[in-house]
């Protein structure tokens, strides 16, 4: 398994900008889907994003679409999630997720790795 640890949450106002990272660890990023996923208080933990083991193709939520951008860089055994408008409903812990499918999935039983998460909160 890969291990991930994310950074980059924080506090910020509705209709700014964040991005989130996660560090790659003790196995080829390369041979892995990533996706970042969410869970506000109380509620399901919730598809944001994901992106194939090349970063040519990507899938996003439709709640984030044109707002959030999701890439990678290998070389640096990093994802990142670039969130633009923030607004108050994306409040929530973010997670990032890495899995050994061979496409981009879109749920969380795809995945075998996740990182520890990291808060993010958007005030209005």
């Amino acid at each position: 398994q890969v291990q991930l640890v994310e950074s980059g949450g924080g506090l910020v106002q509705a209709g700014g900008s964040l991005t989130l990272s996660c560090v790659a660890s003790g196995r080829t990023f390369s041979s892995y889907i990533m996706g970042w996923f969410r869970q506000a208080p109380g509620k399901e933990r919730e598809f944001v994003a994901t992106i194939n083991k090349s970063g040519g193709t990507r899938s996003y939520a439709d709640s984030v679409k044109g707002r959030f951008t999701i890439s990678r860089d290998n070389a640096k055994n990093t994802g990142y999630l670039k969130m633009n408008s923030l607004k108050p409903e994306d409040t929530a812990v973010y997670y990032c997720a890495a899995g050994q499918g061979p496409w981009i999935a879109t749920t969380p039983g795809n995945y075998g790795s996740w990182g520890q998460g990291t808060q993010v909160t958007v005030s209005s």
